[in-house]
Parts: C-alpha cells; sequence; structure tokens
C-alpha cells in the first residue's frame, strides 16, 4: 500500500511539472500573441496616419493640389447653342487648379514675365488661362486705356477696341481685392494685374485686365474693388516708352497716343 501510495504521489509530481511546463509555453504564445496584436495595430495605425498625411500634404502643399480646394463658389452653366456646347460658356474655375502659373506677357516690344495666382483667384486665373491659352483670344487685341493722373494703369484685353469687348460672357464674384482700414482708400501695388468691370457691378468681369505700372489708390465702389489675379515679376519698365508718350487726347486718362497691343501670352 505505501508503494502504490509512492508511485501515484510520483506520478501526480510528473503530471503537475508537464503542466507547469505546458501552461509556460501557453503563456508565452499568449505573450508574444499580445506582442504581435499590439505590434499589428501599431504597424496598422502607421500605415492609415502615413496614407492620410500624404495625402493631405500631397493636397495641400505638394504639386497635387486638388484643383477644386480654392473654389467655394459655383457659375449658373448656360444652355448649350443648337445641342453644341456654347461657346460663351464661362471657363470652369478648376482650370486654375489652384496653384501659381508663370508665364510672359508681350505688348507691343515689351515682354514682361508674369505670375498668376490661381489660389486666391481661381476664376480669374482659369479665365485669363483659357482666353491666352486654349482660345487665343488676346492675340493682337489692343490696350484701350492708359491713365497717367492719380491711377496709374494701361488697361487691355478689349477686343472691340471701344471700351465693351467681352469674350462673350461676364462673371463673378471678386476674388482677392485689396484690403484696406475702414474708410481708406485701397492701394494696388506696382505690377499688379487686375480685371476690370463695370462700376457697380460684381458680375461683369470678361476679357478687359488692367496693369498697375505704379502704386494707386484706386476707391471700391458698392460692391468693392477689383479682383488682382496677378503680378508683372520683371520687364515691366518696358512699358515706360507708352506711359511717357501719354493718351492720345493729351488728357490723364484716354486711349494711349502709342498704339498698343497684345502680341503673345505664355503661361505653364
Amino acid at each position: 500500500m505505501a508503494k502504490s501510495s509512492k508511485n501515484t504521489l510520483d506520478s501526480a509530481k510528473k503530471s503537475l511539472k508537464s503542466f507547469e511546463a505546458k501552461q509556460v509555453v501557453s503563456d508565452h504564445k499568449v505573450k508574444v500573441r499580445m506582442r504581435d496584436n499590439r505590434l499589428a495595430i501599431i504597424v496598422t495605425a502607421a500605415v492609415v496616419f502615413l496614407s492620410t498625411g500624404s495625402q493631405f500634404l500631397y493636397f495641400n502643399f505638394g504639386p497635387g493640389v486638388s484643383p477644386t480646394a480654392c473654389i467655394n463658389f459655383t457659375q449658373t452653366k448656360f444652355p448649350s447653342v443648337d445641342g453644341k456646347p456654347n461657346p460663351a460658356q464661362i471657363p470652369d474655375a478648376a482650370i486654375s487648379q489652384c496653384r501659381d502659373w508663370v508665364g510672359t506677357l508681350q505688348i507691343n516690344d515689351s515682354k514682361m514675365k508674369i505670375k498668376l495666382d490661381g489660389n486666391k483667384a481661381p476664376q480669374a486665373t482659369a479665365n485669363f488661362i483659357k482666353l491666352a491659352t486654349e482660345d487665343g483670344f488676346y492675340n493682337g487685341v489692343p490696350c484701350t486705356r492708359l491713365t497717367t493722373s492719380g491711377i496709374f494703369v494701361l488697361q487691355c484685353g478689349d477686343n472691340k477696341g471701344d471700351g465693351t469687348g467681352n469674350p462673350g460672357y461676364e462673371f463673378g464674384p471678386l476674388e482677392n481685392t485689396p484690403e484696406a482700414a475702414k474708410g481708406a482708400t485701397p492701394t494696388y501695388k506696382k505690377g499688379v494685374i487686375a480685371m476690370a468691370r463695370s462700376r457697380d457691378n460684381d458680375k461683369s468681369m470678361g476679357s478687359q485686365f488692367f496693369i498697375v505700372y505704379a502704386d494707386s489708390k484706386i476707391p471700391n465702389d458698392s460692391k468693392g474693388g477689383y479682383t488682382i489675379f496677378g503680378e508683372v515679376t520683371s520687364g515691366l519698365s518696358g512699358l515706360d516708352s507708352i506711359i511717357k508718350a501719354g493718351t492720345k487726347n493729351g488728357s490723364g486718362d484716354g486711349a494711349p497716343k502709342i498704339s498698343t497691343s497684345i502680341q503673345s501670352i505664355t503661361l505653364k
């Protein structure tokens, strides 16, 4: 009986050791599994973060800015004409790609370097791009207005040459107008390129624009200021001969005495 009890005790001890050994292995597996799960969660989160972060950077800071990221308005689409696209359709603001555009603007013999701001003025920029590069609208179009007193601008883009020219449509809203203290007159800096429009009508922009050749205080009207969509970055002095010659009628506001027109525009 005593020997049997000893055998039973030895067997129990062996079973306990076996169980404990298996339990250690099991505990280790659980710990490894938990560690692997935590690692998988961390890796997954990192992948999601990097993916989302890279998209944020790509669309907000990199070359892949969403073409509609800066556009917070819509344009009324004109109906088709005889089932065909209306040639007077307002250009899609997304053409601007919400980015800067650089290129050249040649007026007479003066070739100036320009930059357009498709982020702050997407509609005006898209309009200028389409008229300049797709339609060839501006080729040979005259600059019909020069102001030399108080306000210093050369106005171009009037395809009729009488102050009424346009591409067959008008658009708004105003974009990127200069700020000024309450009651003060906004200043348009030298080199600014802005859209011309009819007085008290913020949806009357078309093809006419003006180049500011010296700092100018231009009063707002009931609708506000004028859309700034670009700037001359170099070569502005090439307009000096036109400016110094003045106007045909000798006044401070009229047609340039020297015949002036747009020769070419390049953009990229």
